[in-house]
């Protein structure tokens, strides 16, 4: 498949997880980068945030407002905060290794899933 279609697919499934579970498609768009488009790490998060941008904060956005789901006010607030944080994210992944980044973003990735199962499960009364 050339490039381009390797790009199309995962923009499709990132954006389609982006706007079913709100992930940023950051969980889908990195690891797809490197594995099937061969992105280094710092790469693949770089133009992950890059793609982010326009289509999900626009699309989406207007979806969920369309439905009543926004609250502009703490919208307003974590813009703010992301800002700060994501700047300080990026100083702090630029200067790891390719390897100890991934592994960092594996380990988050593994905890929340973790997280999200056993509020899943809770919930569901399976304990």
């Amino acid at each position: 498949m050339a490039a381009w279609g390797i790009f199309v697919l995962i923009g499709m499934i990132g954006g389609f997880a982006s706007g079913l579970f709100g992930i940023g498609g950051g969980l889908v768009i990195v690891p797809a980068l490197i594995y099937w488009a061969g992105f280094s790490q710092h790469k693949a998060t770089g133009t992950s945030l890059a793609v982010l941008l326009p289509p999900i904060g626009l699309a989406a956005t207007l979806e969920y407002y369309r439905h009543g789901n926004i609250d502009f006010h703490a919208a307003i607030i974590l813009a703010i905060t992301m800002l700060i944080g994501s700047w300080g994210g990026a100083y702090v992944a630029n200067r790891l290794h390719g390897p100890h980044l991934r592994l960092l973003f594996g380990i988050f990735v593994c905890c929340m899933g973790i997280y999200l199962v056993y509020g899943a499960c809770k919930r569901l009364g399976w304990f």
